[in-house]
């Protein structure tokens, strides 16, 4: 799937699409509280009220960059906290090379956060050593976001993401860390928008007088649009993770901007009473 925003191109490639198991990120969006939100119905949620929800990069191709935007949880990883997460093997390079980006064609990898389901293919194993994924890219995480998981990953899951997904690039010299208003080139724009990870960053693209916003994970879902009080299990300040939904979706909603999720399809945000509401958007090329 792929869109164009002016100048830019946005590509989709999905590692996992997957309908319901959603409750242990988003508890309280039970089938029957979803199915009070009908808007949801087909392309986030099915009849039944059961949660569409991918795990995916978007690739924004530029007039000067070649970007992939997360990068999905990665093949024949361990440690991970969800079970089928474990050893994948999944064709992600594959289907990045038919989309028209092999991965040595990538020049800059962008992180909007540090957790396990969005930096896994940064590296890949060579040898029984992980290495950089994208030979030719240069890797960038915020510096808030890096230096708390530095100094905070003890044991566990974190611990396993950071040693095998994100120390390798550093060692290797391929990351820069960066500021949450940094830029890349003259159409990519990056937002602050902290609450479920310390150093959570959004992803503004503006080009010839259209725009379109990558949230990353401030929603994993659009029901969280609808219940902006709707945090989810994995936010590590849910108080201020409510303060970046309504922040950033006051600002974008009820104008053109096409929105596209860390973790669900693209759609236009519009006001829905004291809250918002996400209509899908097909129109790919």
């Amino acid at each position: 799937m792929q869109w164009t925003v002016g100048r830019v191109k946005i590509t989709n490639i999905a590692e996992i699409e997957a309908t319901g198991g959603t409750r242990f990120i988003l508890p309280q969006a039970t089938p029957e509280e979803a199915q009070k939100l009908p808007w949801l119905v087909p392309h986030y949620a099915n009849a039944e009220g059961r949660l569409r929800l991918n795990v995916q990069s978007w690739i924004v191709e530029t007039p000067t960059n070649k970007i992939i935007v997360d990068t999905c949880i990665g093949n024949g990883k361990t440690n991970r906290s969800v079970p089928v997460w474990n050893g994948l093997d999944k064709p992600f390079l594959d289907d990045l090379a038919a989309a028209g980006y092999p991965a040595d064609t990538i020049d800059t990898v962008l992180c909007t956060h540090l957790h396990v389901d969005h930096v896994g293919w940064n590296t890949k194993l060579d040898d029984g050593k992980w290495v950089p994924t994208f030979t030719n890219a240069r890797y960038l995480f915020g510096k808030t976001e890096y230096d708390y998981w530095a100094a905070h990953s003890p044991a566990g899951e974190h611990r396993a993401v950071f040693e095998d997904s994100v120390q390798p690039i550093v060692d290797a010299g391929r990351a820069d860390l960066i500021g949450s208003d940094h830029r890349i080139g003259d159409e990519v724009f990056l937002i602050a928008t902290p609450g479920h990870s310390p150093g959570h960053m959004s992803v503004l693209i503006q080009s010839d007088g259209k725009q379109a916003l990558l949230t990353g994970d401030v929603a994993h879902h659009p029901c969280q649009m609808a219940h902006l009080d709707w945090s989810s299990t994995a936010d590590s300040d849910p108080v201020q993770s409510i303060e970046a939904r309504k922040m950033l979706f006051s600002r974008f909603a009820d104008t053109p901007t096409l929105v596209f999720g860390g973790h669900y399809d693209p759609g236009h945000l519009v006001r829905d009473g004291d809250a918002f509401k996400l209509i899908a958007d097909r129109n790919y090329a």
